[in-house]
């Protein structure tokens, strides 16, 4: 090899261990003339840079992406100290909370309500969805609108209150954007009024997509989540504490280092686990299974005197319970877990959706309430799988035409039997469109000196075709004309 072959390569030499270090020249003599530079490093501008070849634009610094409004973050409390940021100072929007039994009458039909926030409400306690946490940002409280959709859904609420959830088990079907997530969230203010227990998961897609420890449990032969467990415990015990409080254990629990015994109030077995986090997190899972077991069977009184049938509530089955699911269709389809081979997990094979499709397939039942699942159709990562297509019929929600020949999971088939669906409509009427226009209205979000307010809103009410979302977010605040 000649010994000018170092210096004129393209790259580092990798023949010796010198030429990195040092470029052989020839002097004027001819002779070779080791010279030695301050660094190995290539010198700026020779093809031996990294990215010589790529082109940068000098002005690439100077450009910002615009955030969207999905994009931005809640900022500090002491920073937020304009008086745009208080919500009882920006705009005047005088309005009733939403009251389960006010809002199943036919005069509170395209009222404006707002869900109530000084009390250990689901809304505070459990989150909001992904999109109307967005939203109830920028409104600075939480409005909603009771629609006709509202009311049909709590009578059947209603009627559920006293029979088995095997024959209440409903989702919530609906074009994206038609407001799934707020009816669910209305469904699930009402019936915690109305004294059930209520437990609410606004975001199932986090159970799914690997943002959760997880690990092998040998005698269920499932994978455990405990985190999300604990966290679901302190949240039911959050809302719930009153009526945990009087219901009791149903069987014996044994934990590492005690047993709870049958007959222990709920509440105080969820007091266990947060009182001990540091060891019960790994236990939560067991509780968590031990409190949905009483829940079923709801042990109130060994037996019924007939001096105690004046007391009907001791003898019987007290409180109802609510499973309300938003993000439905996620449990449903792929996950992003994945085993010691790195295969796969399904839902299924993952404790607490395992959990949640047993009630919604009937596996599982509690003596008194309902479950409830929204379809959330914007969650690209997690579309609408075929079985729960199939089984309620969404043909008309397809994006694509779909072949009857693609395969189907049979297990997940087993797991779809029996549910019903509730077709939220997918246009606001010309009432329910107004009253959500007269949310930002008043609210100042839109809106300026001048505006011609009823031109706006048929002009934007025609553009979106009805939709809730579209309403708002492609129509009222994304238009220059307000």
């Amino acid at each position: 090899m000649s010994l000018l072959a170092p210096a004129a390569r393209a790259g580092p030499s990798r023949s010796t261990a010198t030429t990195a270090a040092a470029a052989v020249v020839l002097g004027r003599s001819g002779a070779v003339v080791p010279r030695r530079h301050s660094s190995t490093r290539p010198v700026p501008g020779t093809p031996s840079q990294p990215g010589y070849f790529q082109k940068k634009d000098p002005n690439e610094k100077l450009r910002r992406k615009i955030p969207t409004f999905k994009q931005l973050q809640r900022l500090p409390a002491s920073q937020m100290v304009h008086e745009l940021f208080n919500g009882n100072t920006v705009g005047s929007l005088e309005s009733l909370p939403l009251k389960s039994n006010v809002a199943r009458t036919p005069s509170s039909l395209y009222q404006i309500r707002k869900f109530e926030m000084n009390r250990p409400d689901p809304l505070n306690v459990y989150g909001a969805p992904r999109n109307l946490k967005y939203e109830y940002t920028v409104l600075t409280k939480p409005y909603n609108v009771v629609r006709e959709i509202t009311q049909e859904a709590l009578r059947f609420v209603s009627h559920s209150k006293g029979t088995p959830s095997l024959d209440s088990r409903v989702v919530l079907t609906g074009r994206a954007g038609s407001g799934k997530s707020v009816l669910l969230l209305q469904i699930v203010e009402c019936t915690i009024q109305d004294g059930w227990v209520v437990i609410y998961i606004p975001r199932a897609v986090n159970l799914v997509n690997s943002t959760t420890p997880y690990v092998y449990n040998i005698r269920t032969q499932t994978y455990q989540q405990p985190s999300y467990s604990f966290q679901i415990l302190q949240r039911m015990l959050t809302v719930n504490g009153g009526a945990l409080s009087k219901i009791q254990l149903s069987e014996d629990l044994v934990l590492e280092r005690q047993t709870v015994r049958a007959g222990t109030p709920l509440s105080a077995v969820i007091e266990i686990a947060i009182a001990e986090k540091e060891r019960s997190i790994g236990q939560s899972p067991a509780i968590l299974e031990a409190v949905m077991k009483s829940l079923e069977v709801q042990t109130q009184s060994v037996s019924c005197s007939l001096k105690t049938i004046a007391k009907a509530d001791m003898c019987f089955n007290r409180y109802p319970v609510l499973l309300a699911v938003d993000d439905f269709q996620a449990l449903y389809g792929k996950t992003a877990y994945r085993d010691p081979h790195f295969d796969a997990i399904r839902s299924y094979h993952l404790s607490i959706p395992r959990m949640i499709m047993e009630y919604a397939s009937g596996r599982r039942n509690f003596a008194r309430g309902a479950v409830f699942g929204a379809l959330s159709l914007s969650q690209s990562n997690y579309p609408l799988p075929l079985e729960l297509r199939d089984a309620l019929q969404l043909q008309e929600l397809d994006a694509y035409p779909v072949s009857p020949y693609l395969k189907r999971s049979k297990d997940m088939l087993a797991y779809t039997e029996g549910l019903r669906k509730l077709e939220v409509p997918a246009k606001l009427s010309m009432q329910e469109a107004l009253a959500v226009f007269e949310i930002w209205k008043k609210r100042m979000a839109i809106g300026k000196d001048n505006s011609f307010y009823d031109e706006i809103f048929l002009s934007k009410y025609t553009e979106s075709g009805g939709n809730a979302r579209d309403f708002i977010w492609k129509g009222l605040l994304s238009t220059t004309d307000l």
